[in-house]
């Protein structure tokens, strides 16, 4: 018998509870492995997932699509609403926006990896809850790991301080390289953002060049 089994029972025959509610004990932690790793492992491990509340009211999981030996990689918060029907990140108006960025940096969507913090939707897109986070973020750490990209460029606030583990406005934090296990990471504006405050997309052109000058791309 388990442990947590053990104490309900306690709980039980302590305080003569006469309607006992089936014991469901809680999912096991989502461990980080650091080697012997892989795509199909993390696969498996994120199908069906029920790690947070988020199980409840999705549509789909939101691996994460691209190029798995990625030199790039772009990080968001999570799906919306396009991405929760279609299972593919970044699919909606932000999405568009996000495509043309890649495209002027020379690269292809398909050549670079794309990813959010939580893999399920918040609802009606708002920001996710710290437990969600807790939940989720051990899988995006472990798909950094496997692509081993050269440059990490996270999108919006969010994903900038689960990531980064910094407590900062994106303001504060875009514009200058951080670091990640190693890897270099460009904190910048989210799409979504850009497309309600068009003025930033000056900003977001220069850290997205000093992305592209420290892979030895030309504007």
């Amino acid at each position: 018998m388990s442990l947590s089994m053990l104490a309900y029972n306690e709980l039980v025959d302590i305080y003569g509870i006469s309607e006992i509610v089936a014991f469901t004990p809680p999912p096991p932690p989502l461990v980080e492995r650091e080697s012997e790793d892989s795509w199909e492992t993390l696969e498996a491990e994120l199908a069906d997932c029920k790690r947070c509340p988020l199980c409840k009211t999705r549509q789909t999981i939101v691996f994460g699509a691209g190029d798995r030996n990625a030199e790039l990689i772009f990080i968001g918060e999570g799906p919306g609403h396009e991405e929760d029907l279609s299972g593919i990140p970044f699919v909606g108006k932000a999405g568009q926006l996000l495509t043309k960025m890649i495209e002027a940096m020379h690269y292809k969507r398909e050549e670079v990896f794309i990813a959010n913090v939580v893999k399920c939707r918040p609802p009606e897109n708002r920001d996710p809850f710290q437990n969600e986070v807790d939940a989720c973020i051990g899988f995006l750490r472990r798909q950094i790991n496997l692509v081993k990209p050269k440059v990490i460029v996270t999108l919006g606030t969010i994903a900038a301080i689960h990531l980064l583990k910094l407590d900062a406005k994106i303001s504060k934090l875009r514009g200058s390289f951080r670091e990640y296990e190693g890897m270099k990471v460009m904190p910048t504006y989210h799409p979504a953002y850009l497309l309600r405050n068009e003025t930033k997309k000056k900003d977001v052109w220069q850290d997205l060049k000093q992305v592209m000058a420290l892979l030895g791309k030309q504007p």
